[in-house]
């Protein structure tokens, strides 16, 4: 999916296929920090929209995972947390913002954008810039595991 992207973005660059050998190419650039997250967000907790990108060399995807219970829209109270959906925004040129709210289910997870992913129009295929956050936690805590593929500096 990387590399199929790269090509429609019409980039040069394009990924190993072993995760080793990708991060032996941030190393060379200079970045050697390990990026997993443990995400906690409590009560009035959020993540504003943002991108995730640490250095020069960077993956294209990344994931996250949850890890608590959300609460279950029938039963009130339930659950480890209320609110805290996954969210993600998608700017086109000269459009308007769509964004989508993604309710996870403990376990599991989401593969989304880093920063742009192609997308086709009429014109050919356009970069979306696309965001990521987490809406405002009602109630409770909320756990999840972010994977971002590329070291830091």
């Amino acid at each position: 999916v990387a590399n199929a992207w790269q090509a429609e973005l019409e980039s040069d660059e394009r990924f190993p296929p072993a995760l080793e050998a990708f991060r032996a190419r941030c190393a060379a650039a200079g970045q050697r920090q390990p990026t997993p997250l443990l995400l906690r967000y409590g009560t009035d907790g959020f993540n504003c929209l943002h991108r995730d990108r640490y250095g020069e060399v960077a993956f294209p995807l990344q994931v996250t995972v949850l890890l608590s219970r959300p609460a279950s829209a029938s039963r009130a109270g339930d659950g480890d947390f209320e609110g805290g959906e996954f969210l993600l925004a998608e700017q086109l040129y000269r459009q308007q913002t769509r964004a989508e709210a993604i309710a996870l289910a403990r376990g599991e997870a989401i593969v989304f954008p880093k920063d742009v992913r192609p997308v086709r129009g009429a014109r050919g295929v356009a970069r979306a810039a696309v965001r990521h956050g987490v809406s405002r936690i009602h109630r409770g805590e909320r756990f999840a595991l972010g994977l971002i593929f590329h070291d830091a500096r």
